[in-house]
């Protein structure tokens, strides 16, 4: 049992830093001996006459020593678990920090009588705290307090990692009592910007000839066709009313046509000749930018949602699913260190492709032509990284002709029609990162900022579409509404 009367003569005198504590009851000499030689080294606190005792304050593992002006027949504590305790001898007594913590020191003289009662306040060695923190982060602003039984950080620290690795080493020395005050300096804004750059090249050549020729007699009529005379929107040798040549309509594209047509008494023939060249060359180029603070997602689309239909089962129901399309970017970047960048992207480039038609349920729907790419990288502010790319070669050619014929030097050309077709498609996506600042408005200049609508007089009597502000004033609240400007609402 811990009396808990207060001693008006004693005074409590700390005569250097404190460590950790030891518990137990008066020993014997032959016990204290071991004790004696471990706090050989410990710093001493006197509680001396005059003053009440004020509080101790012992690390974790470390320990010190109490003498007392007055010579005292018993010491105990009241949680051992927090401090362990030995007398040294009747006027000292040796204190060791176990655990983090809050208890009592009492010293009874002959009797019963009570000496004192000393608060002892167990902790985390801060000290031992402070020098690896400061060698693993030695150019951090980083203060370091104790609080009750666990560690409080506060100051500024350049990057989230750092304050990362420093909140991971106070844990270790007051696991799960760390309250961090901690912040982070520096820009931690990120702007990604993201290019998708598309080039396409085609050409096609194509080389035909396509001929019909018959005899005729009365209702009779035998002769042959090749190539686009056999379809059914050609009128070839075996029309046998008056007037057989009613136009060549070719099968593939119709520029490059020359034909030539015969007839004499039963006899017909015609030659057409289609010969085509094809050249193409398109670009694309979409450049989204996108701003997110430090570890949060940000994802934006230009484009819209096309409607796809969906069987909906046993019902017989057909439901509306929506396919998103356009110019899609989602990322999420973390300031690592100073000007290093963490990415995790994912962009895309998609449109509706007509050439694609999906037939369901009697529903015609078209599909999409899709660039995506995914990944993480790091890279530094300004800095750019090309995270995809595709090189794309398509070849194509062909060749109809009459078997045997066709396969005659120069002269089976006559039988024979032949093209190709070649496509080259060239992709890359480049993004650039940005540690960025928020800036005033009057600064950032928008489209149209130096347009305005024109006046009815600059629409109808000049022709004017658009008029020029001048001086531009970019806040909505320093722009002046005031004269004659825009339409005549009624």
């Amino acid at each position: 049992m811990i009396r808990r009367r207060h001693a008006s003569r004693l005074r409590v005198l700390a005569q250097g830093a404190g460590a950790l504590l030891v518990a137990g009851l008066v020993a014997c000499p032959a016990t204290l001996a071991p004790l004696a030689a471990r706090a050989q080294g410990a710093p001493v606190v006197r509680v001396l006459e005059g003053a009440a005792s004020p509080d101790l304050s012992v690390a974790v593992n470390r320990a010190i020593v109490i003498e007392s002006a007055e010579a005292f027949a018993e010491v105990s504590v009241a949680n051992p678990a927090i401090a362990d305790v030995a007398a040294l001898s009747n006027r000292s007594v040796y204190i060791l920090g176990k655990m983090a913590g809050r208890t009592t020191l009492t010293l009874l003289g002959p009797n019963g009588r009570l000496i004192t009662n000393v608060s002892v306040s167990v902790g985390p060695d801060l000290a031992e705290f402070k020098e690896r923190l400061s060698d693993i982060l030695p150019r951090e602003n980083i203060q370091v307090r104790s609080a009750a039984d666990g560690i409080v950080m506060s100051g500024n620290v350049s990057s989230t990692v750092r304050m990362a690795r420093a909140l991971e080493l106070a844990e270790r020395y007051a696991p799960g009592r760390v309250s961090n005050m901690l912040t982070v300096g520096g820009s931690q804004q990120v702007l990604l910007r993201v290019r998708f750059a598309e080039v396409q090249r085609q050409a096609a050549k194509e080389l035909g000839f396509n001929w019909a020729f018959g005899v005729r007699s009365g209702n009779w009529a035998i002769g042959g066709e090749h190539a686009d005379f056999l379809i059914n929107d050609n009128a070839g040798a075996f029309q046998v009313d008056d007037d057989p040549d009613t136009g060549y309509v070719p099968g593939g594209q119709p520029e490059g046509i020359l034909g030539i047509s015969l007839g004499a008494g039963g006899v017909f023939a015609s030659l057409t000749v289609d010969a085509l060249e094809n050249k193409g060359y398109a670009r694309t180029l979409a450049e989204p930018n996108l701003v997110a603070l430090s570890g949060d997602t940000a994802s934006f689309l230009a484009g819209g949602e096309y409607p796809i239909p969906v069987y909906g089962g046993d019902d017989g129901n057909i439901a509306v699913e929506y396919r998103p399309f356009g110019v899609s970017l989602g990322f999420t970047p973390t300031v690592v260190d100073g000007d290093l960048i963490n990415l995790e992207l994912e962009a895309e480039s998609s449109a509706i492709d007509a050439s694609i038609v999906i037939e369901n349920q009697g529903i015609q729907f078209n599909g999409f032509s899709t660039r995506r790419a995914r990944t993480t990288v790091e890279l530094k502010d300004g800095d750019s990284f090309a995270i995809a790319g595709l090189l794309q070669d398509d070849f194509r050619d062909n060749a109809a002709q009459i078997p045997w014929v066709g396969d005659v030097p120069i002269l089976g050309a006559l039988f024979r029609s032949s093209g190709f077709q070649r496509r080259q498609t060239e992709l890359v996506i480049m993004v650039t990162a940005y540690l960025v600042d928020p800036v005033k408005e009057d600064v950032v200049q928008l489209p149209g900022d130096r347009l305005r609508v024109p006046s009815e007089r600059e629409l109808f009597l000049l022709g004017k579409l658009e008029a020029v502000r001048d001086p531009v004033a970019r806040s909505v609240g320093a722009r002046n509404f005031e004269g004659e400007f825009g339409y005549v609402l009624e």
